[in-house]
């Protein structure tokens, strides 16, 4: 495996992060749900709730990422988990096609934002649901980030209503974290 990529994969996999299940207490996951994975990475969401849905789509840009994702599919025997690589304004799947979508730490690079969730929105199933999980932008963030509130702002732009806003007391990579539960 090239050093670059390695070194990536051990990033994303040593990340604090509180446990992916956590997640799914706010998302009424049914086995027919087709969930898609937005910059899936290693597959911190994809390989959790694989077992509790018909199909993930694990999405990113990074070909390599999602080759490393497969394989560790393979070994759980996780038939239901594809990936699919490609920019988050231009998400190569059918319209009305995702019942879930999880964005967790990945929309804060992605630009123009809007353009984006625009794009996610397509996909959707109407009625279907997004979780946005997102570091705080702050005055000591370092890096891109996305405020709450503009993420709020946002997602109500690109067509979908607000469920719940969320603030966990639990951080990620000692930063604090919201989520933001949407519904198209």
């Amino acid at each position: 495996m090239n050093p670059k990529l390695q070194k990536k994969i051990n990033n994303l996999e040593n990340i604090e992060r509180f446990p992916a299940e956590e997640l799914f207490e706010f998302l009424p996951v049914k086995k027919d749900d087709n969930v898609l994975d937005l910059g899936a990475g290693t597959g911190y969401i994809s390989l959790s709730i694989a077992e509790r849905v018909k199909t993930v789509y694990a999405f990113d840009y990074d070909k390599d990422i999602l080759e490393y994702l497969e394989s560790l599919a393979k070994e759980r025997n996780m038939a239901n988990i594809k990936s699919v690589v490609g920019h988050f304004n231009d998400i190569p799947l059918d319209n009305q096609s995702i019942d879930i979508a999880i964005a967790s730490i990945s929309l804060h690079e992605v630009q123009p934002l809007t353009t984006a969730l625009k794009e996610l929105n397509r996909v959707m199933k109407d009625r279907g649901l997004f979780l946005c999980i997102e570091l705080e932008k702050t005055e000591t963030s370092t890096g891109p980030r996305v405020s709450s509130t503009d993420m709020e702002v946002a997602i109500l732009d690109a067509g979908f209503s607000i469920v719940n806003k969320i603030y966990p007391s639990t951080k990620v990579a000692n930063q604090s974290v919201y989520m933001i539960l949407a519904e198209k």
